[in-house]
Protein backbone atom coordinates (compact mmCIF):
# COMPACT_ATOMS: atom_id res chain seq x y z
CA UNK A 1 0.00 0.00 0.00
CA UNK A 2 1.10 3.44 -0.71
CA UNK A 3 1.20 5.74 2.04
CA UNK A 4 0.31 9.16 0.81
CA UNK A 5 1.29 12.62 2.76
CA UNK A 6 -2.73 12.20 4.42
CA UNK A 7 -2.01 8.54 5.85
CA UNK A 8 1.43 9.75 6.76
CA UNK A 9 -0.06 13.03 8.71
CA UNK A 10 -3.15 10.01 10.13
CA UNK A 11 0.03 7.70 11.73
CA UNK A 12 2.03 10.53 12.90
CA UNK A 13 -1.10 12.34 15.10
CA UNK A 14 -1.63 8.60 15.98
CA UNK A 15 -5.82 8.80 14.81
CA UNK A 16 -7.46 5.61 13.41
CA UNK A 17 -8.92 5.27 10.14
CA UNK A 18 -8.80 2.34 7.53
CA UNK A 19 -8.14 2.32 3.72
CA UNK A 20 -10.07 0.71 0.92
CA UNK A 21 -8.61 0.32 -2.65
CA UNK A 22 -10.96 0.53 -5.86
CA UNK A 23 -10.51 0.26 -9.51
CA UNK A 24 -9.91 4.21 -11.06
CA UNK A 25 -11.83 4.75 -14.28
CA UNK A 26 -10.19 7.60 -15.67
CA UNK A 27 -13.52 8.24 -17.58
CA UNK A 28 -15.55 8.63 -14.16
CA UNK A 29 -13.82 10.11 -11.41
CA UNK A 30 -16.95 11.49 -9.61
CA UNK A 31 -16.97 10.58 -6.04
CA UNK A 32 -20.89 8.40 -6.82
CA UNK A 33 -18.58 6.23 -8.78
CA UNK A 34 -16.28 5.68 -6.01
CA UNK A 35 -19.10 4.83 -3.67
CA UNK A 36 -19.92 1.60 -6.40
CA UNK A 37 -16.63 0.72 -6.37
CA UNK A 38 -15.86 0.29 -2.55
CA UNK A 39 -19.63 -0.95 -2.06
CA UNK A 40 -20.36 2.09 0.38
CA UNK A 41 -23.38 4.33 0.51
CA UNK A 42 -22.71 7.49 -1.20
CA UNK A 43 -23.89 9.63 1.37
CA UNK A 44 -21.18 8.36 3.43
CA UNK A 45 -18.47 9.13 0.51
CA UNK A 46 -17.54 12.96 1.23
CA UNK A 47 -15.89 14.43 -2.01
CA UNK A 48 -13.43 17.67 -1.22
CA UNK A 49 -14.17 20.63 -3.18
CA UNK A 50 -12.06 23.62 -3.13
CA UNK A 51 -13.06 27.02 -3.75
CA UNK A 52 -11.80 30.65 -4.39
CA UNK A 53 -14.08 33.27 -2.19
CA UNK A 54 -13.89 37.03 -2.91
CA UNK A 55 -12.83 37.45 0.68
CA UNK A 56 -11.38 34.98 2.56
CA UNK A 57 -9.52 33.37 -0.70
CA UNK A 58 -9.45 29.12 -0.60
CA UNK A 59 -11.70 27.47 1.43
CA UNK A 60 -12.14 23.46 1.35
CA UNK A 61 -15.65 21.77 1.38
CA UNK A 62 -16.42 18.23 1.95
CA UNK A 63 -19.70 17.20 1.03
CA UNK A 64 -21.82 13.56 0.44
CA UNK A 65 -20.85 12.06 -2.80
CA UNK A 66 -24.33 12.38 -4.79
CA UNK A 67 -24.81 16.16 -3.53
CA UNK A 68 -23.98 19.29 -4.65
CA UNK A 69 -22.36 21.97 -2.83
CA UNK A 70 -24.41 25.32 -2.62
CA UNK A 71 -22.51 27.95 -3.24
CA UNK A 72 -24.54 30.27 -1.27
CA UNK A 73 -24.69 28.07 1.89
CA UNK A 74 -20.58 28.19 1.56
CA UNK A 75 -20.34 31.50 0.62
CA UNK A 76 -21.71 32.43 3.99
CA UNK A 77 -20.29 29.99 6.03
CA UNK A 78 -16.87 30.94 5.17
CA UNK A 79 -17.57 34.76 5.38
CA UNK A 80 -17.87 35.81 1.70
CA UNK A 81 -20.29 37.38 -0.57
CA UNK A 82 -19.56 34.86 -3.60
CA UNK A 83 -17.31 31.60 -3.61
CA UNK A 84 -16.19 29.72 -7.16
CA UNK A 85 -14.93 26.71 -7.92
CA UNK A 86 -10.96 26.73 -8.56
CA UNK A 87 -10.14 25.61 -12.54
CA UNK A 88 -8.91 21.44 -12.48
CA UNK A 89 -5.92 23.38 -13.92
CA UNK A 90 -5.14 24.78 -10.61
CA UNK A 91 -5.79 21.69 -7.85
CA UNK A 92 -2.68 20.60 -8.25
CA UNK A 93 -0.93 24.09 -7.40
CA UNK A 94 -2.95 24.61 -4.80
CA UNK A 95 -3.68 21.68 -3.10
CA UNK A 96 -0.88 19.59 -3.85
CA UNK A 97 -3.11 16.93 -5.52
CA UNK A 98 -4.85 15.81 -8.11
CA UNK A 99 -8.40 15.77 -9.69
CA UNK A 100 -10.05 12.52 -8.52
CA UNK A 101 -7.31 12.24 -5.39
CA UNK A 102 -7.88 15.44 -3.19
CA UNK A 103 -7.98 14.92 0.14
CA UNK A 104 -8.99 17.27 3.07
CA UNK A 105 -5.69 15.96 5.01
CA UNK A 106 -2.21 17.22 4.23
CA UNK A 107 -2.64 20.25 1.56
CA UNK A 108 0.19 22.04 1.10
CA UNK A 109 -1.34 25.10 2.93
CA UNK A 110 -3.98 25.02 5.38
CA UNK A 111 -6.83 26.05 4.71
CA UNK A 112 -10.45 27.11 6.10
CA UNK A 113 -12.09 23.92 6.07
CA UNK A 114 -15.96 23.01 6.32
CA UNK A 115 -17.60 19.70 6.26
CA UNK A 116 -21.16 18.70 6.21
CA UNK A 117 -23.22 18.75 8.98
CA UNK A 118 -24.93 15.19 7.48
CA UNK A 119 -21.26 13.77 7.86
CA UNK A 120 -22.54 13.28 12.14
CA UNK A 121 -24.83 10.51 10.82
CA UNK A 122 -22.53 8.03 10.56
CA UNK A 123 -19.68 6.87 12.63
CA UNK A 124 -17.13 6.28 10.13
CA UNK A 125 -16.74 8.72 6.54
CA UNK A 126 -14.97 8.05 3.23
CA UNK A 127 -12.62 11.06 2.46
CA UNK A 128 -9.53 10.58 -0.59
CA UNK A 129 -6.60 9.41 1.03
CA UNK A 130 -4.88 11.82 -1.16
CA UNK A 131 -4.34 9.45 -4.67
CA UNK A 132 -6.93 8.09 -7.40
CA UNK A 133 -7.78 4.94 -6.17
CA UNK A 134 -7.77 4.70 -2.38
CA UNK A 135 -10.44 6.15 0.15
CA UNK A 136 -10.16 6.43 3.98
CA UNK A 137 -12.72 5.68 6.39
CA UNK A 138 -12.55 7.72 9.41
CA UNK A 139 -14.69 9.58 12.27
CA UNK A 140 -15.93 12.42 11.33
CA UNK A 141 -14.93 14.07 14.75
CA UNK A 142 -11.58 12.63 14.16
CA UNK A 143 -11.34 14.62 10.47
CA UNK A 144 -12.95 17.96 11.79
CA UNK A 145 -10.29 17.64 14.86
CA UNK A 146 -7.07 17.38 12.28
CA UNK A 147 -8.01 19.52 9.90
CA UNK A 148 -9.40 22.04 12.42
CA UNK A 149 -13.09 22.00 10.66
CA UNK A 150 -16.81 22.97 11.17
CA UNK A 151 -19.75 21.29 10.72
CA UNK A 152 -22.10 23.35 8.50
CA UNK A 153 -24.98 22.70 6.80
CA UNK A 154 -23.60 23.09 2.95
CA UNK A 155 -26.36 21.37 0.88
Amino acid sequence: MSKTNAIRILESKKINYSTCTYQVNEDKLDAVTVAIEIGAEPESVFKTLVTRGDKTGINVFCIPANMELNLKKASIVSCNKSVEMIKVKEITDITGYIRGGCSPIGMKKEFPTYIDETSQLFEEIYISAGMRGMQIKIKPDDLTKLVKGSFVDLI
